[in-house]
């Protein structure tokens, strides 16, 4: 059993399966609605029902409130048809976007690499390559478990069917869980892709500079290299904060690419190193790098941040202290139930 969906402004009619979310329907016919937990806690993907019945499933209460059900609106990641429904979504154009419907990939663990204490590089070849934007992610099936985990691409676009995921420990985490301790090369696992709209604005011409922390840096990497590849001369700066030494991966690559690239510069902070240690750079946070490495001046630039939810909002606070507003950040940030009360900044709409 299926019903339409009719997503206003666009005017156009999809079909929606028995069970299947809105927010799933419509990336999976190539329609973008705005979203970013997925998982009814953010509000970022609230449309307004103008027609028909839906199930408003898991959305929180934080998220959606009583008086805003009555109101007729819902959650695209939560809402499930009960008839053929017309939504209205707030849905912005945006030239750099491509319009990629999001597929289902099966595939094999090739390799696993432990990139750092708490931080594993898992390699999966598809059977089929996906096609995405750098700096989009996907979702990944945790075998047996039933449940999917959000991990960004680090691999560029054209590295054809191997795909690369940074993935860090995260405490009591079922999901990280057994991906750092029960995954092997050699599993099959099944994954779908790609989401999210963190891409780099390239038509806007202007210098870039990418702030990250812990395994956010996937995104900014796979920016990175991706635009390096392309011949971009454009200035491209990366900020990047881990707690020591060790967590900070790789170090030598982004080195390495600033010894041959004259247009990008490597800025990585350390919050927790040993005051002994032989560190000769940044001590501090990410934002705290950006505004001594800019003398806090961020004029001109697109500015595209990934990392914990507090990380982002201390940078977006630095960012706009040094003149740079919300027509030029861009953010990236995965959250949980643990996040909820955190998911918007009383500085910034866009998530």
């Amino acid at each position: 059993m299926s019903y339409e969906l009719t997503i206003e402004p666009l005017g156009q009619t999809i079909e929606v399966e028995e069970g299947q979310t809105i927010l799933d329907a419509s990336l999976r016919a190539g329609i973008w609605l705005p979203h970013a937990c997925c998982h009814g806690l953010c509000a970022t993907c609230k449309v307004q029902v103008l027609d028909g019945e839906v199930d408003h499933g898991e959305a929180s209460s934080f998220a959606l409130m009583d008086f805003e059900r009555t109101e007729g609106k819902t959650l695209a990641c939560c809402a499930r048809l009960e008839s053929d429904v017309t939504i209205e979504a707030e849905i912005e154009e945006e030239p750099d976007a491509e319009s990629i419907p999001v597929k289902d990939f099966p595939g094999t663990v090739k390799r696993i690499e432990q990139l750092t204490p708490t931080i594993k590089g898992i390699f999966v070849e598809l059977d089929e390559a996906i096609h995405f934007q750098a700096g989009q992610y996907i979702n990944l099936d945790i075998p047996g478990l039933g449940i999917s985990r959000a991990f960004s691409l680090a691999n560029v676009p054209s590295t054809g069917r191997e795909i690369e995921l940074n993935v860090r420990i995260v405490p009591g985490g079922t999901g990280t869980g057994y991906l750092h301790e029960k995954l092997a090369e050699g599993d099959r696992v099944k994954l779908s892709g790609p989401y999210g709209r963190f891409f780099v604005r390239k038509s806007a011409n202007v210098p870039l500079l990418f702030m990250a922390g812990g395994s956010g840096l996937s995104s900014p990497r796979s920016m990175i290299l991706d635009l390096l590849a392309e011949g971009s001369t454009l200035p491209i700066t990366l900020v990047y904060g881990q707690r020591s030494r060790a967590e900070l991966y790789y170090h030598d690559e982004f080195l390495a690419l600033a010894e041959t690239h004259p247009n990008f510069t490597y800025v990585p902070a350390l919050s927790d190193e040993p005051a002994d240690s032989a560190w000769q750079g940044f001590r501090g946070y990410v934002h705290e790098a950006a505004k001594a490495h800019f003398d806090n001046d961020f004029r001109g630039r697109k500015a595209y941040l990934c990392g914990p939810p507090m990380m982002i909002d201390a940078c977006i606070s630095t960012l706009m202290q040094g003149r740079l507003f919300e027509n030029d950040i861009y953010t990236e940030k995965f959250f949980s139930a643990a996040d909820a009360q955190q998911v918007r900044s009383p500085l910034f709409k866009r998530v």
